[in-house]
């Protein structure tokens, strides 16, 4: 067991050398796994193949196990068959809750991490953005997801909303919470509500408009939590009202409204009856030259501390939220789910979310040994080289593992991710796709009528 732990963290596809702690496995398995009567995928054997199908370019269950096979080849061990059921079967008595645990320890292990230089203005800050996945169309999937009201049934996918809370230091993954797209409860601001206790006393949440609202507001002030969001959209924003802290940097009064839906009225009858907010004009220059004006709501009143310039360069910062989830979703390939219950696509979310911090961690490591900031390296170029050195990483012996690890660190800190703050790329495609026929019906339907007509 130790010699494949000693692996999962320098083997192919996933050398993350001194990154996660052989112990700290082993007690996440031991506590969360049932016995496990299967000699060849154990545990720890299945955990790690599962972590290498996230960041595989080729994630199918057959090449994981081939992958597999031939690792205990070239280790001297007994062939094993190539047939992907054993590791099918071994991947469903895994626990999610193993790996929800795994993955927030490194996203909060890579964020002990980080120098004092890393934060912002002394404090941390944590993005929370939402997204949307899709998943194989199987009638469990629809059930637990269901898909859009848009699309006719038999051609469209189940949908899943989540809601994920980055580092704004080093950006891992300090949590995440999962729901349908539609429904009771299924909003980003209920799902965030879920993972508010992985907020600690003197942070800063970086969101967008949506999450704007009173009661965001003064349920994280409850908490200690400050938090910047754009103003929205519904909320009027006279600066001739309130008082004047600045030119364009307003101390206004929100008064609580009535007791929503889904709010508990204990809850309501602790929140105070007003909140006092501070309204920042901001003027961001967009890819013309120009300047747009956006108004930021937050609870930092200091202005001493927390001047008005430092609240604009913070909230441009929240766009590496989206860049964040564009990592997870287009490199990591989440975007489009492959498991076929929602059991297993809960624990398909959770081990990319344990890969991409491993990644993170890989790079928060070096970073701090370069004197560079994380956020200024590119997180494919770190997933390229650590597959290229996977090979040297597994192979090689204690002495000379701090030296490749050295190689490694001075490798990733050469590929530096472009200062585009005002960057703009219209979302189109230049190269058209063959010309099939759109299916607009469900597939069987499609198969009836291609044979009517022969």
């Amino acid at each position: 067991m130790s010699g494949f732990l000693r692996q999962f963290a320098q083997g192919p596809g996933l050398p993350f050398a001194q990154v996660v702690q052989q112990n700290d496995i082993q007690v996440l398995l031991d506590r969360h796994c049932p016995p496990w009567r299967e000699d060849v995928y154990t545990p720890a054997v299945t955990l790690a193949l599962f972590v290498g199908q996230a960041v595989d370019p080729d994630p199918s269950l057959r090449q994981a196990v081939a992958r597999f096979a031939a690792q205990r080849q070239r280790d001297g061990l007994p062939s094993i068959s190539t047939d992907t059921g054993a590791y099918c079967k071994a991947r469903q008595r895994f626990s999610e809750n193993a790996l929800a645990e795994l993955a927030r320890g490194v996203g909060q292990r890579t964020l002990a991490f980080a120098p004092p230089r890393w934060t912002w203005q002394g404090r941390d800050v944590k993005v929370v953005d939402g997204t949307t996945l899709s998943m194989p169309d199987t009638p469990a999937n629809q059930k637990a997801y269901p898909q859009s009201r848009s699309q006719k049934p038999g051609i469209g996918f189940p949908l899943m909303r989540a809601v994920v809370l980055f580092s704004l230091a080093v950006g891992a993954v300090l949590d995440a919470a999962f729901g349908p797209y539609r429904g009771k409860e299924t909003g980003e601001t209920a799902l965030f509500r879920q993972i508010h206790q992985r907020l600690q006393w003197g942070d800063v949440v970086l969101a967008d408009r949506y999450y704007c609202s009173y009661f965001e507001f003064a349920l994280l002030q409850e908490l200690g939590v400050d938090l910047v969001a754009r103003l929205h959209q519904c909320r009027s924003h006279d600066f001739r009202q309130g008082k004047r802290l600045s030119n364009g940097d307003r101390l206004v009064t929100w008064e609580k409204p009535q007791r929503p839906t889904w709010m508990d009225q204990e809850t309501y009858d602790r929140l105070p009856d007003q909140i006092h907010i501070r309204l920042t004009r901001i003027l961001l220059p967009d890819a013309n030259k120009r300047t747009s004006r956006v108004i930021v709501a937050t609870t930092l009143l200091d202005i001493e501390r927390f001047p008005k310039k430092a609240l604009g360069q913070l909230y441009r910062l929240r766009w590496h939220g989206e860049l964040d989830l564009r990592s997870l979703k287009c490199v990591l390939q989440m975007d489009v789910l492959r498991c076929n219950s929602p059991e297993m696509v809960r624990k398909e979310i959770r081990t990319h979310l344990l890969a991409y911090n491993l990644i993170r961690k890989v790079m928060a490591q070096a970073a701090k040994v370069h004197d560079k900031d994380p956020r200024h390296l590119s997180f494919k170029a770190t997933l390229q080289l650590l597959a290229a050195f996977a090979h040297n990483l597994r192979e090689c012996r204690n002495a000379t593992l701090a030296e490749i690890c050295d190689r490694l660190w001075y490798a990733i800190v050469e590929h530096p991710v472009g200062n585009r703050p005002d960057r703009l790329e219209p979302r189109r495609k230049k190269r058209r796709p063959k010309p099939y026929k759109m299916l607009d019906t469900s597939r069987a339907e499609a198969r009836k009528l291609e044979t009517a007509g022969r």
